[in-house]
């Protein structure tokens, strides 16, 4: 008797009948795997935060026995979204600041930072972030004449939308020191009047002109950004983020929050490039090992070639159609970054490097190509990638697939800047731009994001924006340039096993299949299947981390 009772407990499938146990059933969903051998199920069995089996509800309810069961009711279940390049902080702090965005009007932006003044206890900083001059009836960069009108005795430092130009107040200039006589700095540009007087408009490096002035954030305000962010992430069903370009504050936080167990969103960090002290230390040490329960990983750096094309300075290989005496900006020296990207492969890092412009993708890809050389491992699986590949020369699309490298874009931007893109780059040039099926078609490997708080970091807006090319309100009609739309399973691939891929993740996640972590999301519509003007109206029900239930929807 106690032989045969062994033998039962060990192969439990037998006559015996005994079950497997599971921490947690998922029943009578539509599972949309992302697993090429097994695409779609209905039931989903979880232990000890990973996927035991993915398949039929009979299958899944005769071998294992939970002490929780979900009954889904039909609805549909997919791998926990990734976001492959936002930023964690500025997405938190755009919630507990100005919210700009969307705003139709400076007038409507000077409203909110007056009524901020009066509802403020004291003269201190404003800040805010979202402004876009190309949402205007003027779209022309705003002047700080009207700010300084309506800002008293605050200091006022507003991103525009892309975070690649601010407006101060005169306050501020006076504090940095910043006048007619300010050079431009290397990589950025001093807006100014016909007399040569600054504006009140810096974009990208000339930012930092006003950096030594302002406060620095304190751990806690850090501590507030990071909860309100991992919450927002959780509420869109996003289970994983790749945070582009990270400061050691930052990564100190990360650590001791991964540490305690806080973390509820998995976070790929990447180093910030333009601290070469952060960078040296980690190359020297190799690959770093803060990593606890798979919540945080430090293994890429970001690096910047150029500015945005909204503010122009998008590096362009040919002057600005609207701008004639304007190419763009290059924020980083080209053999800087080859030398950066060199050292990463040799100390096993990945290099993420922005870049917008035709002339700024180039030569990344030159310098990512000859780094590739110098090292010995052009054609090894390194996955280099380039955030945001927005404007690319066709000759130059081919080389993402030849080198390896990976192009990690935002849908929405796409949607976004579609109303004046092309007046930026004329209508040749337009061509390679957004040009997302060109990518795929050369069998290069793109992955999805959303680049928050410069979009919203809802995945079903960029899930909507990557397969429609039009805007929440069905403009235009077919989608702009229609035949870069991507079908349902590449923009779904390029929020889950792609993205996945990107941070060398693609065992671990991405999919849902057995052995990989229980991260899932289950929304009330299968966003494959439906009219794409219902991927807007589409919930989410719950989002898992680990086998955990992190959010739910209230009903």
């Amino acid at each position: 008797m106690f032989s045969r009772i062994i033998f039962c407990f060990i192969l439990p499938f037998t006559s015996c009948g005994l079950k497997e146990n599971a921490d947690l059933l998922l029943l009578n969903g539509r599972v949309v795997t992302v697993d090429e051998k097994n695409p779609a199920a209905e039931a989903v069995a979880i232990r000890d935060g990973r996927i035991i089996e993915v398949g039929k509800n009979e299958t899944i309810r005769s071998k294992y026995v939970a002490s929780r069961v979900e009954d889904l009711q039909g609805a549909a279940v997919f791998p926990g979204f990734i976001d492959a390049h936002l930023h964690m902080n500025s997405l938190g702090r755009l919630l507990l600041e100005l919210d700009l965005t969307g705003t139709g009007s400076y007038d409507a932006i000077l409203n909110l930072v007056e009524t901020k003044v009066k509802s403020s206890p004291k003269s201190e900083w404003i800040f805010g972030r979202g402004w876009d001059q190309n949402d205007w009836a003027v779209k022309e960069f705003p002047t700080a004449e009207k700010l300084n009108a309506c800002s008293g005795n605050y200091y006022v430092m507003l991103k525009r939308v892309d975070g690649h130009a601010i407006l101060v107040n005169q306050r501020v200039m006076d504090a940095a020191g910043i006048t007619k006589n300010t050079p431009d700095p290397a990589g950025g540009f001093i807006i100014r009047d016909t007399q040569g007087n600054p504006t009140g408009v810096l974009v990208d490096n000339a930012a930092s002109l006003v950096k030594k002035v302002m406060p620095v954030p304190t751990r806690e305000d850090d501590s507030l950004a990071l909860e309100l962010a991992m919450k927002s992430c959780l509420e869109s069903g996003l289970t994983s983020v790749h945070d582009a370009g990270v400061d050691p504050q930052k990564i100190d936080l990360y650590k001791n929050m991964s540490k305690r167990g806080r973390l509820t969103t998995r976070i790929y960090a990447m180093l910030d490039g333009s601290n070469q002290t952060l960078i040296d230390e980690y190359f020297q040490k190799k690959r770093d090992t803060a990593n606890v329960d798979n919540f945080l990983k430090i293994t890429s750096v970001k690096l910047y070639a150029d500015g945005a094309l909204g503010s122009r300075g998008a590096a362009l290989l040919e002057p600005y159609s609207d701008d004639v005496q304007n190419s763009g900006l290059a924020v980083t020296d080209p053999e800087k970054i080859q030398k950066i990207t060199e050292r990463a492969l040799e100390s096993g890092y990945q290099v993420c490097t922005h870049a917008i412009g035709d002339r700024g993708n180039r030569m990344t890809l030159d310098a990512y190509e000859k780094a590739l050389l110098r090292t010995n491992m052009y054609g090894l699986d390194k996955r280099l990638r380039i955030e945001h590949a927005q404007v690319v020369n066709e000759f130059d699309i081919l080389r993402f697939a030849k080198l390896g490298v990976i192009a990690s874009v935002q849908p929405t931007h796409c949607t976004s800047d579609m109303y004046w893109a092309e007046d930026r780059v004329g209508p040749k040039r337009i061509l390679g731009a957004y040009a997302w099926q060109r990518f795929l078609k050369s069998g290069a490997v793109i992955c999805n994001g959303s680049d928050a708080p410069v979009e919203s970091n809802n995945p079903l807006w960029g899930f909507y924006a990557a397969v429609t090319r039009q805007d929440q309100h069905g403009y235009p009609q077919g989608g702009w340039f229609p035949d870069q739309k991507m079908n349902v399973l590449q923009a779904l691939k390029g929020f889950t096993i792609n993205a996945a891929y990107a941070s060398f993740d693609e065992e671990l996640k991405g999919s849902l299949e057995k052995g990989k972590l229980a991260d899932l999301v289950v929304l009330d519509k299968d966003i494959t299947s439906i009219d794409p003007k219902e991927i807007l109206k589409t919930s989410v029900i719950l989002t898992m981390v680990g086998g955990k239930i992190l959010y739910r929807k209230t009903p």
